[in-house]
């Protein structure tokens, strides 16, 4: 199996939606890296986001090799999905109107989502849940299509930011106290934007 690269960038959103806005690597260029290659890395990675069981796993790699044209589909709607939230979200952390085009994408998925919501006992209480769509290939979008719909019509959508490394477009959610982040990661952009930094003070020194 084809597994993508979990390293610090899958997590850094904050928040699960943004976690998969940030699965393709330098986002806000024409040309982005994909790191979503295959349905095997889009199972992968939801496995690694726990949004998946290891029995759900295994299930959907056994469909995949079974149903192949199932399999791209699955993964071309994922991709559809994923560009979506990252241009509203793009929109939101540039303080810009989001276009109409995405949100009718992102309301697509939400009904299909919804389809297969259940309530179901959880402790003492209630939890909301996937479980009737837990067999469908595209089962590990519905998670995401929630957590981006909390995300819209929380008040955290004030937090949503665009790493100012560009063109690095990672999108995450400032958890800081003060909402001071600016970088993806200060050992990535951060630390990049400081050398620029020197960089440009020893050349006016000169």
């Amino acid at each position: 199996m084809s597994k993508i690269n979990t390293d610090a960038v899958t997590f850094i959103g904050e928040r699960l939606c943004l976690n998969f806005a940030n699965t393709a690597s330098w986002h806000n260029r024409e040309q982005p890296i994909e790191r979503l290659i295959n349905y095997e890395t889009l199972v992968y990675w939801s496995k690694q986001m726990e949004i998946i069981t290891l029995s759900q796993e295994k299930h959907l790699l056994e469909q995949a090799e079974i149903s192949p044209h199932q399999a791209e589909k699955a993964l071309a709607n994922a991709i559809e999905l994923r560009e979506a939230i990252f241009r509203l979200f793009k929109a939101v952390a540039t303080g810009q109107q989001g276009n109409s085009l995405d949100l009718a994408i992102l309301n697509k998925y939400v009904n299909q989502a919804y389809s297969f919501v259940e309530i179901t006992p959880k402790n003492r209480g209630y939890a909301f849940t996937f479980h009737k769509g837990q067999q469908e290939m595209n089962c590990m979008l519905w998670p995401i299509v929630q957590s981006a719909v909390n995300l819209l019509l929380s008040e955290d959508i004030n937090r949503v930011k665009l790493c100012e490394g560009e063109p690095c477009g990672v999108l995450f959610c400032d958890v800081s106290r003060n909402k001071s982040r600016r970088w993806c990661s200060m050992e990535d952009c951060g630390n990049r934007a400081k050398a620029q930094r020197h960089y440009k003070k020893k050349i006016n020194q000169k």
